[in-house]
């Protein structure tokens, strides 16, 4: 079932394609001119010659010992050694050491898993080090970039690409709580919304055993999965890598994790990107409202292309209002009787939110969601497991990766505006209002952190960033999981002259490298030359 924002939607359109296949001028400083290596590659791993404020020196003078990447690893994802970018460039794997808790930097620590690309400049055009963070809370950055590395690869002429999984995920201390068999036992017998108040008892309980999980397994880090804290590695990140100005590409999630950036270091930010904006300001309610939206328009716009290219044979019918109804009869038939698939599982009714969410996150994906209704509509439901199951993570294997525990253990590490069960029976009217089809599902949303064992950080985070050099802000009409609104309330957060605005009229969650050669100039322009495109430009 859709949750808050998702990992990147082009790498989750890549994996789902795989699956189908399967079944069937900144202040940075320049490291050109040092020394190379015997491959040829740039060696940039010198560790930085300055102390950091308030760090021990060896965490703030760290040499970073970049080597060949390794295969992802379960809590990552798991799949094949990235190898090398088309030129020959190979894929190269590091750790950052950071303080687990900011407030004591001289005490425990914890390691960051990296990645990088070093920039193809070899003509002292290189800018420095641009550094992506792709979403969820819980999307790897190691396991991710490669994945859709060639949506970047104009940007490699001024930059060393670099991701990392943020502290809870992947290989950084990820966040552990259900196993693979234990989260398909819930898949299964808990599928469908409690209709009783035996139901009602069975997913109280289910949820005290899953916080229970949390805290054996990851009790000693769950307080410091805070965006906080990961903006602050962020900064320990950008002083390692040896530049003086933090040049960022954040989507989705990670638009908030650059506003907290850009708040805590106004100063440091150099080149930023912030693609699929989040709302800054909604508390959790607002922001799930909003996402029941955002999600109906979306599939709204799906079902009337849909309806328009095959008026006959479409599987929602003539349009949004007959759609609403068949979804709707759908969904209420799979709480009786879930779907068989080849995979030996039923697609249950949340599984089968979930997949139909899932292929809203890109436009690319809208005929393999016509394919897999159309299934589902014949008494099938392995397409739309095959959605489900790409954006939870799961492998053919049955292992997940962490990206679900770590999005639930940092979001509610950071929001202490939890909801309670009384809060379903009290805005239900308003999320059936807001979406048909999603709405029941993301009210049961809004208890998410209820029993957490930590307190949250604050109602909302903190993003005014008066002395930043410009944020770009790249926002889409039809986004369905960070709504266009949300980009207009950034934009107002980060002060006067900060947030540059671009608009893509279009669909799909995050735009750059799209379509849309208006966005993809723009962005590279700015990126690559410092070129700020004019407030409120509009592409489609």
């Amino acid at each position: 079932m859709p949750r808050n924002p998702r990992p990147h939607r082009r790498a989750a359109a890549a994996a789902l394609a795989a699956a189908l296949l399967a079944a069937g001028c900144s202040g940075s400083t320049s490291a050109d001119d040092r020394e190379r290596d015997g491959s040829g590659a740039t060696d940039r791993s010198t560790p930085a010659a300055q102390a950091y404020p308030g760090v021990p020196d060896d965490l703030a003078q760290q040499r970073l010992e970049w080597e060949s990447c390794g295969a992802p690893t379960e809590l990552q994802g798991e799949g094949q050694p990235p190898g090398e970018l088309d030129d020959g460039t190979p894929w190269q794997c590091a750790e950052l050491t950071v303080p687990l808790d900011w407030s004591e930097p001289g005490g425990d620590t914890i390691d960051l898993a990296l990645i990088r690309a070093e920039s193809s400049s070899r003509d002292g055009n290189r800018v420095g080090s641009l550094v992506f963070n792709f979403g969820g809370p819980g999307a790897s950055g190691v396991f991710t970039m490669p994945l859709v590395s060639e949506d970047y690869a104009s940007l490699r002429t001024g930059f060393d690409l670099v991701s990392f999984d943020p502290r809870g995920v992947g290989e950084s201390a990820g966040v552990v709580c259900f196993d693979g068999e234990q989260q398909d036992a819930v898949d299964q017998e808990h599928g469908s919304l409690p209709q009783t108040p035996e139901d009602e008892a069975a997913l109280e309980k289910l949820d005290e055993q899953y916080i229970a999980a949390c805290e054996e397994n990851s009790g000693d880090v769950l307080p410091h999965v805070t965006t906080t804290n990961t903006a602050r590695d962020l900064d320990l990140l950008r002083h390692v890598l040896g530049d003086t100005k933090l040049h960022y590409f954040g989507i989705s999630y990670g638009t908030e994790l650059g506003g907290v950036y850009a708040n805590l270091f106004p100063e440091r930010v150099g080149r930023a990107v912030l693609d699929a904006v989040v709302d800054p300001t909604g508390n959790l309610l607002e922001q799930s409202l909003q996402q029941a939206e955002g999600f109906q328009l979306a599939l709204e716009n799906y079902m009337a292309d849909c309806a328009g290219q095959d008026p006959e044979g479409c599987p929602t019918g003539s349009g949004p209002e007959e759609g609403n109804e068949i979804l709707a009869g759908l969904l209420a038939g799979l709480a009786e009787e879930p779907l068989p698939t080849e995979d030996d599982r039923d697609l249950t009714q949340t599984l089968a939110v979930t997949g139909i969410a899932a292929a809203l996150y890109s436009e690319e994906t809208w005929p393999y969601l016509t394919t897999a209704l159309e299934l589902a509509l014949e008494g099938r439901g392995d397409v739309l497991l095959l959605f489900a199951d790409a954006y939870n993570g799961r492998g053919d294997d049955g292992t997940y990766s962490n990206q679900n525990a770590a999005h639930v253990a940092i979001r509610c590490a950071d929001s202490s505006a939890g909801l309670d069960r009384t809060a379903v029976d009290e805005h239900r009217d308003e999320f059936l209002a807001a979406s048909p089809v999603f709405g029941e599902f993301l009210v049961w949303s809004l208890t998410g952190c209820d029993g957490w064992p930590v307190e949250g950080e604050s109602d909302n985070p903190e993003v005014s960033a008066e002395g930043s050099s410009e944020i770009l802000l790249i926002a889409t009409t039809g986004d369905p999981a960070t709504p266009y609104a949300g980009a207009e309330r950034m934009q107002q957060e980060l002060g006067e002259g900060v947030g540059i605005l671009l608009t893509y009229d279009g669909e799909g969650h995050g735009a750059y490298n799209g379509t849309d050669p208006c966005i993809t100039e723009a962005v590279d322009e700015y990126l690559l030359a410092g070129m700020v495109p004019k407030d409120g430009l509009v592409c489609g």
